[in-house]
């Protein structure tokens, strides 16, 4: 099946603070999207899972 896009909403921990982030990735479920989100979010900002919440996950229909 094709990858879709998912729009993820959470938190992210930087230093003391709780910042919010939204991002849209593509995947092939909301599971995958969760996944894909603690990786780059992980690896950009240098954060364990733990530092990073998501609090929803829903299918992107814009553009």
């Amino acid at each position: 099946m094709a990858d879709q896009k998912f729009e993820v909403k959470g938190d992210f921990r930087m230093g003391d603070e709780w910042r919010p982030y939204t991002k849209v990735v593509e995947a092939p479920n909301e599971g995958q999207a969760k996944e894909r989100i603690y990786t780059l979010i992980g690896s950009k900002h240098r954060l364990k899972r733990s530092y990073i919440t998501v609090k929803s996950v829903t299918l992107f229909s814009g553009e």
